[in-house]
């Protein structure tokens, strides 16, 4: 039988066929990279985890190497917490999700023993406005966070110039990205006392 290459019959099945054809080469793909994917995922979080804890380390195997070695990661209340001993002090970490200007943050905050102080902060993903909100993975901004005293329950994130102290728990904003500045704030505010309850800090 053929078809008139004109006909709309002839331009259905010629459009199933090509388009099937695609969802075959495209499922073949995902089920090829589904696996690195999942590492790179893996890794991300790694490398996060010992960002946030202060833990060096000089390339990715390494990184992974030192993982296994230094840190626990035990399930409580559904809840992912991280714990290894740096300079001598026990820090815990745990992941966080949040909401952001655009999107969805992620990352892992890590804090002291007691949870008077955040040992650091690092980000996993994130949707911000490159160049503004974006710029919560630049390292002037997270490295403010480290060893910042926890007052009150929180870290305010400042829109005004913030002295340099890490004792009164003020960190400086992003200028022009008050929102995520702001979001980050609300996410560790959030987060706090969920360590404080699974570490049964008062």
């Amino acid at each position: 039988m053929r078809f008139d290459r004109d006909s709309k019959v002839y331009t259905v099945i010629f459009t199933f066929i090509v388009s099937f054809a695609f969802l075959v080469v495209l499922s073949g793909l995902n089920v090829m990279t589904s696996q690195q994917v999942k590492k790179n995922q893996e890794l991300f979080m790694i490398r996060a985890v010992l960002n946030a804890m202060g833990i060096p380390y000089t390339s990715d195997d390494e990184a992974i190497d030192i993982f296994k070695s230094k840190v626990t990661m035990e399930t409580k209340d559904s809840y992912n917490l991280f714990s290894a001993e740096v300079d001598g002090e026990k820090v815990y970490a745990i992941l966080f999700n949040g909401s952001g200007l655009w999107g969805n943050i992620s990352g892992v905050l890590a804090v002291n023993s007691d949870v008077s102080r955040i040992v650091g902060i690092d980000f996993i993903s994130q949707s911000e406005t490159p160049g503004l909100g974006g710029r919560i993975e630049e390292s002037w901004f997270k490295e403010q966070f480290r060893n910042e005293a926890i007052v009150n329950g929180k870290v305010l994130v400042s829109t005004t110039k913030v002295p340099d102290s890490k004792d009164d728990g003020q960190v400086d904003a992003i200028t022009g990205a008050t929102l995520t500045s702001k979001s980050i704030e609300k996410i560790i505010a959030t987060y706090i006392p969920i360590l404080k309850s699974l570490l049964g800090v008062n």
